[in-house]
């Protein structure tokens, strides 16, 4: 049976939905907590799936984009503008609404090709046989929304 662990952040992001048809298509925002699972079928040599340390390193870029963002469809009329205004601030989903459940697989994607490939820290390695097994993302204190393949 592998082995599992977990890491959690907590981000602060801003969302609008423009097909949705209520409140939701207006601006918004989250107290978003973002979970990452990782797992190996055995461990490494310190009796780890991997360090946690490590987990963040690799992990830390791709979350933290969407601290004090707004996740914006690129096919909403003032994408343009809100991203000439505030840059990187704006996080762009190609021609999709910005859901919590295209964010769980985008940011699944993003961290799986970190893990792929980023060198990594010699002190703390990250093994091989190590997988990403999902992406889960907390909007409010009753939902949430999870990516895996």
């Amino acid at each position: 049976m592998p082995f599992r662990i977990a890491k959690t952040f907590t981000v602060e992001s801003g969302h609008l939905l423009t097909k949705h048809p209520g409140a939701c298509k207006f601006p918004h925002g989250h107290s978003r907590t973002v979970e990452v699972v990782l797992t190996a079928d055995t461990l490494d040599v310190r009796d780890m799936v991997c360090d946690f340390k490590a987990l963040k390193q690799v992990i830390a870029a791709a979350v933290a984009r969407y601290d004090h963002s707004l996740a914006l469809n690129t096919a909403d009329p003032q994408f343009a503008t809100l991203r000439a205004a505030y840059g990187d601030r704006i996080v762009p989903f190609e021609k999709i609404d910005p859901t919590t459940e295209a964010m769980a697989r985008v940011i699944f994607q993003e961290i799986r090709a970190a893990l792929a490939t980023a060198p990594g820290d010699p002190a703390y390695p990250i093994g091989p046989a190590v997988r990403l097994e999902r992406v889960r993302i907390t909007e409010t204190a009753t939902s949430w929304a999870e990516y895996w393949e």
